[in-house]
């Protein structure tokens, strides 16, 4: 099994509603989100995913939520709480959905999303 991983980083703000706490307020995050790939099958040159065509998809992924305001933006606008667990699950969902993405013999297994450089939470489809 091969294990592949890239980051990528957006900046945006939001507010966690019904927060006991200072996060109900609004303030704003340098995220810092790693994809992880894995697979057991490797292409013709010996890749499982060009690391050049995981890094773009991420970040054409991850410039939907840039600079923006997270509260705002759908589906967080629709009723769902901007936590840090919520945006890690949706992240992967629309990576997972990236055609350059499906169109590998790598699986999307798992994204890691960082608040803080002490802080994360990873979202696994198991």
């Amino acid at each position: 099994m091969y294990t592949l991983r890239v980051d990528g980083a957006f900046e945006a703000a939001h507010r966690v509603a019904d927060y006991p706490g200072k996060c109900s307020r609004v303030h704003g995050h340098n995220w810092v989100v790693e994809a992880t790939f894995t697979g057991q099958e490797l292409d013709e040159l010996g890749i499982l995913i060009d690391f050049k065509t995981a890094k773009q998809a991420l970040a054409a992924v991850l410039e939907d939520f840039d600079h923006y305001y997270l509260n705002e933006f759908p589906p967080f606008s629709e009723g769902v709480n901007p936590t840090a667990e919520n945006l890690a699950r949706i992240i992967f969902e629309r990576l997972a959905a990236h055609a350059e993405v499906r169109a590998s013999a790598a699986q999307l297994s798992a994204l890691t999303v960082w608040e803080s450089p002490k802080s994360s939470v990873t979202y696994t489809r198991d």
